[in-house]
């Protein structure tokens, strides 16, 4: 059986920049407001599960028949540095260990991680209408808690009109670059605030 027709919704949910959902009614997004944290683990659950991403870049919570389309605060995942017995793991905000390949560092400070995770992706070229798992390498914004973790890692250069460096990921030396906050968007083709 199909789903029935029912309209997208926009502006009511976001992920903020510590990895927090956040529901947003009419006057929140109307006094362009944060929003109210959601506390319901359940709900969260449900959320991080059906987790997904057109093919422009648009992510959104499948509910049920319905495409919640989030507002991101940042990027489309927050990762945390999270101790284990075997050392750190990056963990997004759906409970995803994120595999690191680089770094980069904006002109506000913020250290994002470039990785890969497996996310579901919509797949436009299959008449069936479904979303597949797909690995895939994206951006995450490292959550503010774990910068000081994070320069414990790393080692800058800075030279006449360039900045960069490297950080130690697991015994494995990664780069770390800058870039301006308006290039990640683009170059990680997504989009933050989703609109009709």
């Amino acid at each position: 059986m199909k789903w029935p027709n029912v309209p997208d919704c926009y502006g009511w949910l976001a992920l903020d920049r510590r990895g927090q959902w956040r529901m947003r009614d009419e006057f929140t997004q109307e006094n362009h407001l944060p929003g109210q944290v959601i506390k319901h683990v359940a709900l969260n659950e449900f959320i991080a599960r059906n987790y997904a991403c057109d093919e422009l870049g648009k992510y959104f919570f499948q509910n049920g028949p319905q495409r919640v389309f989030i507002t991101l605060d940042a990027t489309p995942w927050i990762v945390r540095i999270i101790p284990s017995d075997i050392g750190p793991n990056l963990t997004n905000q759906c409970h995803q260990t994120m595999e690191p390949a680089a770094a980069l560092s904006d002109e506000k400070g913020n250290i994002y991680i470039v990785g890969n995770v497996i996310q579901s992706v919509y797949d436009s070229s299959n008449t069936s209408d479904q979303f597949i798992k797909r690995e895939s390498q994206t951006i995450a914004l490292l959550h503010d808690h774990d910068l000081d973790h994070f320069s414990e890692l790393a080692k800058l250069r800075e030279e006449a009109c360039s900045f960069g460096g490297s950080w130690t990921w697991q015994d494995e030396q990664l780069p770390l670059d800058p870039i301006h906050s308006e290039e990640l968007a683009s170059r990680f083709r997504y989009i933050a605030q989703p609109q009709p």
